[in-house]
This record gives structure tokens, C-alpha cells and sequence, in this order.
């Protein structure tokens, strides 16, 4: 059996990606799968066959990146409409975020349902938002970076956002007072 460019012996054990299913369809979470040994672990982030058989797409096609100096940073909540209606898989990098999907599909049985899912540098847990989701989130620490692969490119003409503290929506940040951008701060609340 050989071993790996890292160090780990594949037929030792496969590491998979864990990927969830939340009660919002089409939307994951995934959290790793380590393989420890006494200088740190391994770990499998995205496999393209596996996303494929969980239904997520496995074409990405633009990376982001947010950086947020202040705890309480507040941003959302954003989409983009078709034919630019992108999907996103948000990780945090650094620090701590709490991270929000919302089901904006009319058609969908958990229109305007919402899931929440702390993400963190130590948990390495990620969420796949797929296309007709807004997404959002809260930083818990300050220094706090977010990762973005996206399905489709942005396109400012298609960008949309609604208010971060829609009451229809009723969503529950864990921060009081955030810190949100004047554009943010202008959103008007959900509207089909």
C-alpha cells in the first residue's frame, strides 16, 4: 500500500466529505472528515463526486473572499436573481461567523423558512446555499474572514438584498446592535 504526498495511507481509511441535509432542500451542510496523527489532521473539503451525488453542483466558478475587523459585523441579506441566480458553499476561514440561508423559491414548501449554522475556523464546517437561497451572516469575533465559492459570476444588475430584520422572515441574530453598511441599512423587506 502506498502513501500519500501527505503522509496518510489512502487504504487506510477514506476520507469523505460529511455532508448533511437540512430541512431547506438543496441546501447541506458539510463539515470534514479528519485523519489525525501527531502533526495536525487531513481532510477532505469538496470532492467533486461526492457534491455530484448529494445534488450540489460541482462546477464553481468564482471565489470570495469577506473580511470583518469588528464583532457584531452584520451582512445581508443578499441574492442574485435569474439568469445570474448563483448558488453559494460559505466557509469561515477565520475567527467565527453565524451564518444564515433563506428560502426565497415561490414555489418551494419551505418558501421564506430559514436555517442558521455557526461556522468557525475550528469546526471547519461549511454551507451550501443553492440558487434562489439569500444568504447572510453575523460575525461573532472580531477578525472574522468568510470564504465564498460561487456558482454563478456576480452581476450587479441582478443583485438583490432584503432587510436583514424583516419580521416575516424573523430571524434571530445573536448580536444586538450590529454593525451594517449604509447599502445594507437602505434594504427594504422581502417582497415576492
Amino acid at each position: 500500500m502506498g502513501w500519500g504526498v501527505f503522509g496518510f495511507n489512502p487504504g487506510a481509511g477514506h476520507n469523505s466529505v460529511n455532508i448533511e441535509d437540512t430541512k431547506l432542500s438543496g441546501a447541506f451542510i458539510i463539515n470534514i472528515s479528519r485523519i489525525n496523527d501527531d502533526r495536525g489532521f487531513f481532510a477532505r473539503s469538496f470532492c467533486e463526486s461526492e457534491f455530484a451525488a448529494a445534488g450540489i453542483p460541482e462546477r464553481f466558478v468564482q471565489c470570495n473572499i469577506s473580511y470583518n475587523e469588528t464583532k457584531g459585523a452584520l451582512r445581508g441579506m443578499h441574492y442574485q436573481v435569474p439568469p445570474s441566480n448563483e448558488g453559494k458553499l460559505v466557509r469561515c476561514t477565520h475567527g467565527a461567523i453565524f451564518d444564515v440561508i433563506v428560502d426565497i423559491r415561490p414555489d418551494s414548501e419551505t418558501y421564506l423558512q430559514w436555517i442558521s449554522v455557526e461556522l468557525t475556523a475550528q469546526n471547519r464546517t461549511a454551507i451550501f446555499a443553492p440558487s434562489g437561497f439569500a444568504h447572510g451572516f453575523q460575525t461573532l469575533v472580531d477578525d472574522s474572514e468568510v470564504f465564498y465559492q460561487m456558482t454563478d459570476f456576480y452581476a450587479p444588475d441582478l443583485a438583490r438584498g432584503f432587510s436583514w430584520n424583516d419580521p416575516e422572515i424573523g430571524i434571530n441574530w445573536p448580536l444586538a446592535a450590529p454593525i451594517i453598511s449604509p447599502k445594507d441599512q437602505s434594504l427594504s423587506n422581502f417582497v415576492e
